[in-house]
């Protein structure tokens, strides 16, 4: 239990260096760093699987997405300040949920189920079992996502594309 909430301390530490980070590599970078928090409980749940395919596809592949995107995109030079009335007004939905969620788990902790019964549920992360579920009653769900990978691809690209200063015809690359 104590491996468990430094853990989870070291993740929502991370979580929190995401939405407050004013730098986007910064930010994706302590994602990395909760997505391997993540793997790391996952090993500690003798997951060992799942703890792989954590590193390997999201702190991974996933990442190198994200990070791609946003020297693509160029967001630095481009960020626009919010109104203060609505930065104060989502410091305060945020505010108002960490605070129904502490006071949901501390209100019954017996909600949070065993080790027994979370080593149950995983059954050691086997690949087999997680094609079994994923290819099975999960697989519109899991063809949707790649769907929705691609359109956030194909929509990146499609903002960053250099219009030229004719009537909106794309610059060619070559300098010609």
């Amino acid at each position: 239990m104590v491996t468990f909430s430094i853990l989870a301390a070291i993740s929502v530490l991370g979580a929190l260096g995401v939405v407050l980070l004013r730098q986007p590599i910064h930010a994706a970078l302590s994602l990395v760093g909760t997505l391997l928090t993540i793997a790391v409980l996952f090993v500690t749940l003798q997951a060992h699987f799942l703890a792989a395919i954590q590193v390997i596809v999201y702190a991974g592949a996933i990442m190198v997405l994200f990070l791609f995107v946003i020297m693509l995109l160029n967001i630095g030079q481009q960020r626009k300040e919010i109104a203060p009335s609505l930065r104060w007004g989502a410091y305060a939905v945020g505010l108002i949920a960490a605070a129904g969620l502490i006071v949901g788990a501390f209100n019954d902790p017996s909600q949070v189920p065993d080790a027994a019964l979370a080593s149950e549920a995983l059954r050691g992360g086997s690949a087999e079992l997680i094609a079994e579920t994923l290819f099975g009653e999960f697989m519109l769900a899991f063809q949707l996502v790649g769907v929705l990978l691609l359109t956030g691809m194909v929509g990146a690209v499609a903002l960053v594309q250099r219009r030229s200063p004719t009537e909106g015809a794309p610059q060619d690359a070559g300098g010609r």
